[in-house]
């Protein structure tokens, strides 16, 4: 049986012509359940083979007194994309949960406030920060594909179908982009997730839709974009 990570990648194709940025910022308006709620900055460095990602999400209003969530991504980059081999994420001034990926023994240590687990790792992992900046890399051509992606809590493999290849979408960075529109495949409504990837900006997320903890929709649009 083929492995996820085969799988994934016979339906994705690199992107030909147009090499990845090697700098990143990208600014996010996010609304919950149709009202701001948050801003959501994020930045990605690539120096040599090795990167570096941060999304940091700081609320508004009431939201401010939450503190503001960061998740930190670092690792590799290779011909497949990126690798990463840390991962943290870290809510105010809460201790962090982590997660540390170990290619060489196939194993995912999920590093907890009070405990560490050991998970396999499985080929292609990514993380919550990561996982959506490796389309940069290899953009969806497919009809389906997996994607295993750790939070620090857990890895879990997420099924997606690509809805279209070629949709307009109205609103990010003011005005209207071309995108390739990915739904999850579940029956969960929790669960479901949306990804509008940007075709002419390096297939980066132009608007990300899900579910938080208490089942709120959150919707994040993109309102500024710079890369070098």
């Amino acid at each position: 049986m083929k492995s996820l990570f085969a799988l994934f990648f016979l339906l994705v194709s690199s992107i030909a012509g147009a090499a990845p940025p090697q700098k990143i910022t990208a600014v996010y308006e996010a609304t919950r359940n149709g009202q701001p709620f948050a801003t959501v900055t994020e930045t990605y460095q690539q120096e040599g083979n090795r990167y570096r990602l941060q999304s940091l999400t700081k609320g508004i209003g009431v939201y401010a007194l939450f503190g503001a969530r960061k998740l930190t991504s670092a690792g590799d980059v290779t011909a497949d994309g990126l690798k990463p081999s840390r991962f943290e994420q870290q809510q105010g001034d809460k201790k962090p949960i982590a997660a540390a990926f170990d290619w060489e023994s196939n194993k995912l240590s999920l590093i907890g406030k009070k405990q560490t687990t050991t998970v396999d790792l499985e080929p292609g992992a990514q993380d919550l920060a990561s996982f959506a900046y490796q389309f940069m890399f290899h953009a969806p051509t497919g009809e389906e594909f997996s994607l295993p992606v750790t939070t620090g809590k857990k890895l879990r493999t997420y099924q997606y179908r690509v809805v279209s290849h070629d949709e307009a979408l109205d609103g990010a960075l003011g005005g209207s982009l071309k995108t390739i529109h990915l739904a999850s495949v579940t029956q969960n409504q929790a669960d479901e997730k949306e990804l509008w990837l940007a075709s002419d900006k390096h297939h980066l997320p132009a608007k990300l839709v899900f579910r938080d903890d208490n089942g709120a929709r959150i919707e994040q649009v993109l309102t500024s974009l710079t890369f070098e």
